[in-house]
């Protein structure tokens, strides 16, 4: 058996959509979310908890936020 991770190239390995979206307000704000994302729960009264729910109910939505995740990390210095 290999000690390998299972998922060596894939950078949201082990990383949870709430970590993500919590990043991602941390370092951009909601405005600039909902600027680079144009949905409601980003829009109005967004909260990590509402956008959770329509994240994981709607699946371009959280790959676009998964997407930028993965920019944002490669853009680092």
């Amino acid at each position: 058996m290999s000690t390998q991770p299972s998922h060596p190239n894939d950078p949201l390995h082990g990383i949870t959509l709430k970590k993500i979206l919590e990043t991602l307000v941390e370092r951009h704000g909601w405005k600039k979310l909902a600027e680079e994302i144009q949905i409601r729960c980003f829009m109005f009264d967004p909260t990590i908890n509402s956008s959770l729910k329509f994240l994981r109910q709607t699946p371009w939505a959280r790959r676009k936020v998964e997407e930028w995740y993965v920019r944002d990390l490669s853009e680092e210095p």
